[in-house]
């Protein structure tokens, strides 16, 4: 597949042009040792990090081309198309994004593919790799494809399972993607046993995500059951209303199982410097990136929450800002959540309805008790409706709220205080709910090239 990476207008990142030559190692001679495994497997992690990837563009895709975060008025182009809903098939974030992934899975190959075998550090490695993997095709799947609940059978992303620099492949199903997806997190919790920190996977770090997936599959059965088994066997807890701006404001792996089941780490020397997720948000950096009103409305002042969106001013107006990430570039700067638990508990909550009230009920208050907002009490549809805004305060500026309405199909609706006039809804039936497959890869890949979404 076409890996070369060409930032084009669109992209604010300083990284103009990055190319991975083809290996002549296959991995049976790659890795004689488990240490060449293990750095193979950082390599992995480290790729995670890319400015397109989880090191900026990919979270901030899931809140601004929703309703929670917008770009000012006075901003430094960075992710204006998002903003006005104009991206295209030569975005280069959108590209980034794409090659960023596929980097990552061929890494995860790799290891998968090695014929080391036997010890037990070797099944933890592999492990990593099958859940790094599966997490890099659930994140390509649900934004270059239809909605699993809206059809199973449309063209998903390309599934490559080993190496080969002259493959053209085409699209696999949306639902051959997730198949893929849910047999490697089941390989990643059998071959698993060790936890070792935030910034790598676990066990329960896998069976957590796997929740996610049932969640996103609209298999509500499976997801209840593995989000309760990560809260009832994982050994993590919930960080409290009292240790919450502590939480956020740590740079350090957490090896205390306290909340992070798992984050993609940047401390002083490993870092995107000034292209890092903190800096588009911090008033020291860029600071496009503001707290729409809408969101900030819902947090009450008791609310630990609302301490992380102060306001503040932009460009000489007042404003919103965000806060969640406080360490930025010239520091051990803030780590990037990728799962934590309270994400499992509200998973918990929403896939007992509406069947099973009272473990919702249990579920999503183990989060407004910690955070001192208000508890939720109410039944049927409206229990629904609060644990899903529950879900949009608490994982805010994680990059969930696009993902979440996808899942839904819900319709974006912003309001016109914060969005341009032209851009103030995006219908669920709109092409660019989905995501363009790169033109770099359409022009490279004859045999994906004729399965570009509609409307690119």
């Amino acid at each position: 597949m076409g890996f070369v990476v060409i930032a084009t207008l669109t992209s604010c990142s300083k990284t103009y042009l990055d190319r991975t030559p083809p290996t002549s190692l296959t991995p049976s001679t790659a890795f004689l040792s488990e240490t060449d495994m293990a750095s193979a497997l950082r390599g992995a992690y480290a790729g995670m990090r890319n400015v397109d990837y989880y090191g900026r563009s990919f979270p901030v895709f899931g809140d601004l081309n929703a309703d929670n975060a917008y770009v000012s008025l006075t901003n430094t182009g960075c992710y204006t198309q998002f903003n006005l809903y104009l991206y295209n098939s030569s975005d280069g974030n959108i590209t980034g994004f794409w090659n960023a992934a596929y980097a990552a899975i061929l890494r995860c190959n790799n290891i998968i593919n090695a014929s080391l075998t036997g010890t037990a550090n070797i099944n933890e490695y592999k492990g990593e790799a099958y859940a790094l993997r599966a997490l890099c095709y659930f994140d390509l799947v649900r934004y270059f494809a239809k909605p699993f609940t809206d059809d199973p059978t449309a063209l998903g992303v390309p599934i490559v399972l080993t190496y080969d620099a002259f493959l053209k492949p085409g699209r696999n199903t949306v639902k051959e993607v997730y198949t893929l997806i849910n047999s490697d997190l089941t390989q990643a919790f059998t071959l698993m046993t060790l936890y070792t920190n935030s910034t790598q996977f676990s066990k329960y770090a896998a069976r957590g995500l796997q929740a996610k997936v049932y969640l996103t599959q609209g298999d509500m059965a499976n997801a209840k059951t593995a989000a309760l088994d990560v809260i009832n066997n994982g050994g993590f807890t919930l960080v409290t209303a009292a240790n919450h701006a502590a939480f956020w404001n740590g740079t350090l792996p957490r090896t205390d199982k306290v909340e992070t089941l798992m984050e993609i780490s940047s401390d002083a020397i490993a870092n995107n410097g000034f292209d890092g997720l903190p800096n588009i948000y911090s008033q020291a950096g860029y600071g496009d990136l503001l707290v729409s009103n809408d969101l900030n409305a819902l947090f009450i002042a008791a609310d630990v929450r609302k301490a992380l969106y102060p306001a503040g001013t932009h460009g000489g107006a007042a404003a919103v800002v965000v806060n969640k990430y406080p360490n930025v570039y010239g520091t051990d700067e803030s780590d990037r959540k990728v799962l934590r638990l309270s994400d499992v508990y509200l998973i918990a909550a929403e896939a007992s309805l509406p069947s099973d009230e009272a473990t919702a009920l249990t579920n999503v208050n183990a989060i407004t008790s910690r955070r001192n907002a208000t508890p939720i009490a109410s039944t049927g549809a409206q229990l629904l409706a609060d644990v899903r805004t529950e879900r949009r305060k608490e994982l805010a500026f994680e990059g969930d709220r696009y993902l979440d309405l996808q899942r839904l199909k819900v319709d974006v609706v912003r309001n016109a205080a914060n969005y341009p006039p032209t851009a103030l809804s995006l219908p669920y039936s709109n092409f660019r709910r989905i995501f363009p497959i790169p033109v770099n890869e359409t022009d490279a890949n004859a045999t994906i090239k004729p399965q570009q979404n509609p409307g690119y």
